[in-house]
């Protein structure tokens, strides 16, 4: 009885041990190793436990966002390098988010026999280097490394999309991660040409302020003189009317000046008249 329950036993962990697990989010694809049918099963498992025989293999593929980057660091260096249309080699850290189609897994596994992490770092990433070379060999250092940056890896994801959506690999994103790495004289250069013609639009900026300024200033000073102008013509006209009126009028300036005097003689007169004073003339008899 006891060689029973032995036997009854390992047959279990025999069995639990050719269980695997399709965990959720992942489709699963089932390989034949050996014999006439070797080769993928025609069929994605969903998630679930399933028996998986000496002679199979069984392949998870996720089917949610994938996200990988390709970077340069201290223990390893993943990061991709392309060149210019001036033939300048820039070194530049690249990331790629994607999803696998459920129903194109075994298309999928078919093309490449290899997992996911296998796929993503040999040939999504053989991909994108290779894009990038051919996208960026016409483009110069400067649209690289300035305004067409992005339009540069813009081409890159569409091109990388079209290679892979027929297989079942949907690419969400391909992206820069930091800036781009240039030679030290080349980015010397660049910076040096951004400085001068930062410089060179401030002083175009201070010119068109001086301008703007001493324009300003001469429409003030123009406004003052008509304004001045306009008042002296003014002024002119009314000394002009008022002396046509006194002469029309001879005994309006004498009113004028009779209601201003306050009806003293002066102390001190040298010839001439009494103002407003007419002295009859003595009779000579």
């Amino acid at each position: 009885m006891k060689r029973m329950y032995r036997f009854l036993a390992l047959a279990l962990v025999v069995l639990l041990a050719a269980c695997s697990k399709v965990p959720a989010g992942n489709v699963g694809v089932k390989f034949n190793l050996y014999g006439s049918d070797k080769g993928v099963q025609m069929q994605e498992l969903q998630p679930g436990r399933y028996w998986i025989g000496w002679n199979e293999e069984l392949y998870k593929f996720p089917t949610f966002t994938q996200t990988y980057t390709w970077q340069r660091a201290e223990n390893r260096d993943e990061s991709l390098t392309f060149g210019t249309v001036e033939g300048l080699s820039v070194n530049a850290d690249v990331g790629i988010t994607y999803h696998i189609a459920p129903d194109k897994v075994t298309k999928l596994f078919q093309t490449y026999r290899k997992g996911v992490d296998e796929i993503t770092d040999t040939y999504l990433r053989n991909m994108v280097r290779d894009s990038l070379v051919k996208q960026a060999s016409t483009i110069g250092i400067e649209s690289v490394y300035g305004r067409g940056k992005a339009d540069l890896i813009e081409a890159v994801e569409r091109d990388v999309k079209g290679q892979v959506s027929a297989i079942g690999i949907e690419v969400e994103k391909v992206y820069w991660i930091g800036d781009l790495r240039l030679p030290q004289n080349v980015t010397n250069a660049i910076n040096a040409k951004i400085q001068a013609t930062q410089m060179a639009e401030q002083r175009k900026n201070e010119v068109a302020q001086a301008q703007a300024e001493a324009e300003k200033e001469v429409a003030v000073a123009q406004g003052k003189a008509k304004s001045q102008l306009a008042l002296a013509e003014a002024e002119a006209k009314a000394i002009e009317l008022r002396g046509a009126a006194l002469r029309n009028n001879p005994a309006v300036a004498e009113l004028n000046a009779i209601e201003k005097w306050n009806g003293a003689l002066p102390v001190y007169q040298l010839g001439g008249a009494t103002p407003f004073i007419q002295i009859p003339a003595r009779d000579s008899k």
